[in-house]
């Protein structure tokens, strides 16, 4: 390796080195790159003659191939994981050694011959008088323990047994083979947001809580699925690539396919309108769990590519969707209470939420109406945005950067609303101008057009957003055409569709017309989710590789090496 290709691991080598900030990433690597080339020569130096004086170990120690050889089981053993040998031997007394088993464990990070792998970790112990007695001479013995590294991978082939200090452990009776050995160094800690986004695969070597949320996040996706499969739910998947993009309000990433060069294609920003044609097609339960994409900004609790998870269900009200995620949210609190403590290292951020049944609900305009002391216009009338906008200036409030109708109306609840969910609480009749895809009625309480919807919030963070859903296909063709009339005051273009109106999806209403049975939805930004019971407030530190920010900086850094 040159020199040059070596200077993205220096922030580990130097320990005086501090982390640059800058607002892109682009920016923190050229910065970074010249601040190493004039400034940490000589810990760059450190690092390469540490990596040469390694290299030409494993070669005087029968070359570098043989330390990456194919994985085998030796003759007369059986290969176990760590957690299969507690399993199978914690019966074994204080100096108990079964002679007449022979095991094979492999793994990693060993580190004075303690054994890690999958989270379990046991001790080898190499006595060089049993491992003469299979024919190993003293000077391979040194050359082993002077090539051994923290990191390395290897296969340790011996007896079961239990040291005098109660220690499980594998008494080794053959020289443990090293199956792939470390050459660059890993630094003991690893703490700069910043290098550990650049450098994920060395973050989660170094930290265990990385490790941890990953496989909270697993652990959480599997709940939600049993949950549902359960209840009778089957779950499917839908295209990611569409004509359209629609379920959602949201601006899209386009592309082109070889297949269809006239035709815009979008990455899909929902699955819902998929899901609810295989409703229509009988499917009287039916969810999925897979990515969504949406092209907009990029924040601690949003990134443009996201987990979500939707489920449909036929005949199902809206106190039936409350009902489900009081009980799922419930079961969630409890599964990660069951955790070993190093999973999330301590449950604080769980503590002072209550998912005892019932949450709390604030409906949306009789909140407001409360707050600001005053009543808001009727807001179908053309003349409903004019009036919003006069509150705002009687109240001193900032206008939205596109002052529309829905999104006056977004952030009067951002400002009055949502900083009031601290428990879990829902927000239930929305406008309904803000739920294009729900059914909607005359609240007689406040005389306005609301959604049949709820959104779940949680210290004023959004988790689940569920309504029943519009069936009809006379109905959802009005609420798709104001939908379109808004996104083009928004400054977007609807797109359109051969055969369609810009901004109607004409296929999904010609599938109502073969009958929506009444039914309700729901949706759960998983990546969210994981954030709040992980304890962690940055939405990059659920993904294994960052945000969009971090995948493009990776991206750069390979090809400027």
């Amino acid at each position: 390796m040159s020199t040059s290709s070596c200077r993205f691991l220096q922030p580990y080598l130097k320990k005086g080195l501090k982390p640059i900030r800058t607002p892109t990433h682009a920016r923190f690597f050229r910065a970074a790159h010249r601040h190493y080339a004039s400034d940490v020569a000589e810990s760059h130096q450190s690092f390469s003659l540490d990596r040469e004086k390694r290299l030409r170990k494993l070669e005087e120690a029968g070359g570098l191939e043989r330390h990456y050889p194919r994985m085998t089981t030796p003759k007369g053993s059986t290969r176990k994981s760590p957690s299969k040998f507690i399993k199978e031997f914690e019966g074994l007394d204080k100096e108990e050694t079964l002679r007449d088993v022979t095991v094979s464990v492999s793994g990693s990070k060993l580190v004075f011959f303690d054994v890690s792998y999958d989270g379990e970790t046991i001790q080898a112990m190499c006595n060089f008088r049993v491992l003469s007695e299979a024919g190993v001479s003293r000077e391979g013995f040194q050359q082993f323990k002077q090539i051994l590294r923290r990191g390395d991978s290897v296969s340790v082939t011996g007896y079961p047994t239990r040291t005098s200090s109660g220690e499980l452990t594998v008494l080794a009776t053959e020289l443990p083979q090293i199956l792939s050995p470390l050459i660059q160094q890993i630094p003991e800690t690893l703490t700069d947001p910043e290098t550990r986004a650049l450098h994920p695969h060395i973050d989660t070597l170094v930290n265990q809580k990385s490790r941890d949320i990953i496989a909270l996040k697993h652990g959480v996706k599997r709940h939600i699925e049993r949950f549902l499969e359960n209840d009778g739910f089957v779950g499917v998947n839908t295209p990611l690539l569409e004509a359209r993009a629609g379920g959602a309000i949201a601006r899209p990433f386009e592309t082109r396919a070889t297949e269809f060069p006239n035709t815009p294609i979008s990455l899909r920003i929902a699955p819902e309108l998929y899901l609810k044609r295989l409703v229509v097609g009988k499917f009287d339960k039916v969810y999925e769990m897979g990515p969504a994409f949406r092209n907009e900004g990029i924040d601690a609790t949003h990134n443009p590519e996201f987990t979500i998870c939707e489920f449909y269900e036929t005949f199902a009200t809206l106190e039936d969707l409350i009902q489900k995620t009081e009980t799922l949210f419930r079961e969630l609190d409890s599964y990660v209470r069951t955790l070993k403590p190093t999973k999330l290292n301590s449950l604080d951020q769980l503590e002072d939420i209550d998912f005892a049944s019932p949450f709390a609900r604030l409906p949306f305009i009789p909140t407001i109406e409360s707050t600001i002391n005053r009543q808001l216009p009727d807001l179908r009338p053309p003349s409903a945005t004019t009036e919003l906008k006069t509150i705002f200036s009687d109240l001193d409030i900032p206008l939205p950067a596109t002052p529309t109708l829905p999104r006056l109306l977004d952030a009067l609840a951002a400002r009055y609303i949502e900083p009031l969910c601290t428990q879990p609480t829902f927000i239930t009749h929305h406008p309904e101008i803000l739920s294009p895809l729900s059914k909607s009625f005359l609240d007689p309480s406040t005389n306005q057009h609301v959604a049949a919807r709820v959104e779940l919030f949680i210290h004023g963070r959004e988790y689940v957003n569920a309504y029943e859903e519009e069936n009809s296909p006379f109905e959802q063709r009005r609420k798709f055409e104001e939908q379109a009339r808004w996104r083009e005051l928004d400054g977007e273009v609807a797109g359109g569709v051969a055969g369609g109106r810009a901004g109607i999806d004409e296929g999904y209403l010609e599938a109502l017309e073969f009958g929506l049975p009444p039914t309700g939805g729901w949706g759960c930004g998983i990546d969210r989710l994981v954030m709040l019971f992980a304890g962690v407030n940055r939405i990059a530190d659920v993904l294994p590789f960052g945000t969009l920010r971090n995948v493009v900086a990776l991206g750069q850094a390979g090809r400027r090496r």
